[in-house]
């Protein structure tokens, strides 16, 4: 009696040991650690919400990392063994954690996805996240560098249009120049920004770079034709010899007429927005870049969402991006932060409708990423130094043959200087070769 009563006691135990075992195996949770930079890491907080509801035992802890610390924070992680599962990053990043092995890739999870569809994503932002034939992340949100105007001033000088091509578009702002007055500009190319130069020269039909990034390309005849058109503008006196240090708010200087037209990106939408008078919205106005020949493209800019090769819950991570890349989710995003989404149908009627979104929807058809070499980010640096240098020594008193000598002076030193930051490149490429 007693051993059945014993044998009973112990069957009663270990069923309630097992159904213990169950409850916290059914109500286990996996912690999603993801890094989010600048104003996007609060913004995605916000949208986290339904995707745990969608996945009950996912909890998303989302950090916010300044943009100004996030590139030697990611870094400072890889090394120190401290990764989240994921992060958003800069696309022009990617390439150089991908080289460091950081990453993880995503090819097969792309391949499988009935959400993430390579078709529906503007060919040149999709670009941006492959390196070497391998897929390190999926496009999140986009920009790209176009022009922002004043239409009174471009009507007044003759244009009702902004010009598409590079000579229209010179002639114009001679005219708005000519109208202009002492003190005032036709456009504001910052000496301190790359972009606009790099915008330039991703028109022209010759890469950057060559033989697979191994070198720099800069004085071929197409970044030679951009680097004088550029120089061309300080020459005619047509752009300000200035940096953004000296001119903070070009939202404002616009507004006022001290240039008519500048580069920048989807984000002066909402600061003239912001800034300008009820009285003053009407007159400003966004513009797809011209091109050589005819609407020209920009740079692929904006951030991706990626997997590090060291988390543990590197499935339910690409739930997350998946579920961030849903169009209908895009969209909400877009509506909390203003910024643009990377695929063709999350452009629903009411974004795509916006005369300001518009001409960014127009260029992403055309933009073309940057160099994906983990060096891209000091080649940019030398190239605003070497183009600012040639941007002051020029005057309205060179001669074009002074101005092609000027060219070809910093052509070659940027070829120069970009070779030899891509040494350790080649000699990586040329050991692998080898085996």
């Amino acid at each position: 009696m007693i051993r059945r009563a014993r044998r009973r006691m112990l069957a009663a135990l270990a069923a309630l040991a097992a159904g213990l075992v169950a409850c916290g195996a059914a109500g286990e949770v996996t912690t999603l650690r993801m890094w989010g930079l600048g104003r996007e890491g609060e913004l995605v907080a916000e949208l986290v919400a339904d995707f745990e509801r969608e996945h009950p035992g996912i909890r998303v802890d989302v950090q916010q990392v300044p943009f100004t610390a996030a590139h030697e924070k990611l870094l400072t992680a890889f090394v120190g063994d401290a990764t989240p599962d994921l992060t958003q990053l800069g696309n022009t990043w990617l390439p150089e954690l991908a080289a460091l092995g950081a990453l993880a890739p995503l090819d097969a999870e792309v391949a499988r996805s009935s959400v993430v569809r390579a078709a529906d994503y503007f060919p040149g932002i999709w670009d941006t996240n492959q390196v070497d034939g391998v897929r390190w992340g999926v496009p999140w949100y986009v920009d790209t560098r176009l022009l922002f105007y004043r239409r009174d001033l471009l009507a007044a000088a003759g244009y009702p249009a902004p010009p598409t091509r590079w000579a229209d578009w010179l002639a114009a702002l001679r005219a708005i120049q000519a109208r202009a007055g002492a003190g005032r500009y036709a456009v504001l190319l910052p000496l301190d920004e790359f972009e606009q130069l790099v915008s330039l020269a991703l028109q022209t039909d010759d890469p950057l770079l060559r033989d697979r990034g191994r070198w720099g390309n800069f004085e071929s005849a197409g970044f030679r034709r951009a680097l004088a058109f550029y120089l061309g503008m300080f020459v005619e006196q047509l752009a300000p010899k200035v940096t953004l240090i000296q001119v903070p708010n070009p939202w404002d200087e616009l507004a006022r007429g001290y240039f008519a037209f500048f580069f920048h990106g989807p984000w002066s939408i909402g600061e003239f927005k912001r800034r300008l008078p009820a009285a003053q919205q009407a007159l400003w106005a966004t513009a797809a870049l011209p091109g050589p020949s005819g609407p020209g493209a920009g740079i692929a800019g904006g951030c991706s969402l990626v997997v590090f090769r060291r988390s543990p819950h590197q499935r339910e991570a690409w739930q997350l991006i998946e579920y961030l890349s849903r169009p209908e989710v895009q969209r909400r995003f877009y509506a909390l932060g203003g910024d643009l989404p990377p695929r063709r149908s999350a452009w629903d009627a009411a974004l795509a409708g916006d005369e300001h979104v518009a001409a960014f929807r127009d260029q992403l058809e055309r933009v073309r990423p940057t160099p994906a070499v983990p060096e891209w980010e000091r080649i940019a640096t030398e190239l605003r130094v070497v183009s600012e240098r040639a941007a002051r020594r020029v005057s309205p008193a060179t001669t074009p043959a002074e101005l092609d000598a000027i060219v070809g002076a910093a052509t070659a030193e940027l070829d120069a200087r970009v070779d030899q930051l891509l040494d350790k490149r080649r000699w990586i490429l040329a050991r692998d070769g080898a085996r």
